[in-house]
């Protein structure tokens, strides 16, 4: 495969669109990081509530552990201070699920702002530069292997019906009869269509 042409300005732009998408994938990736980042700051609210509720339950089940020791009514007492023990896990269970939902939700973002401009590119600019790296590589197999008659049939199949008039006669009978000039001259163009030498 040849992924550029020789051609100055060709090169130049393909040099450009190449620069292009790759800055467009960078930014979106940063887009991605910096969305998922700022997602991931909604989960404060959530930490707030594991705190809370770990305060909560440590409290009360070191309330309950001291209200045993009291006479006669300890297990009364203890068992009265475990509903606020299960308070406390309530509200870390709520806060861990606030937790989960804002990590589920910051990683699916940031999914998504990644694969859906990268598929972009993957269906409009990279099928057009395999294209050319499979096409440019075919011609400049066949220039070196010195068959300039298959390439001159590249011409007579793919260049436009302006460029082959240009021929003072047919081309395509010039070639049928092995005309070693418009062979060449066809042979140029195609390896000028692509760009190449």
């Amino acid at each position: 495969m040849k992924w550029y042409a020789d051609n100055p300005t060709r090169f130049g732009l393909q040099v450009i669109f190449d620069l292009v998408a790759l800055g467009w994938a960078a930014l979106w990736i940063w887009i991605a990081v910096t969305a998922h980042d700022a997602v991931l700051d909604l989960r404060a609210p959530g930490d707030g509530l594991v705190n809370a509720g770990s305060g909560i339950r440590d409290a009360f089940t070191g309330a309950a552990d001291k209200a045993r020791g009291v006479p006669l009514v300890g297990d009364d007492l203890s068992g009265a201070l475990g509903g606020g023990t299960r308070a406390g896990e309530t509200l870390i269970g709520a806060g861990n699920a606030q937790i989960s939902v804002v990590q589920d939700t910051a990683f699916w973002l940031q999914v998504a702002l990644i694969a859906l401009p990268l598929a972009f590119l993957l269906i409009t600019w990279l099928p057009l530069r395999l294209r050319f790296a499979l096409r440019a590589g075919a011609a400049r197999r066949l220039q070196v292997a010195g068959f300039s008659d298959l390439l001159a049939l590249r011409a007579l199949s793919s260049l436009p019906a302006r460029q082959l008039a240009r021929f003072s006669d047919d081309p395509a009978e010039a070639w049928r009869r092995g005309d070693d000039e418009v062979i060449a001259a066809l042979a140029r163009r195609e390896l000028s269509a692509l760009g190449l030498r």
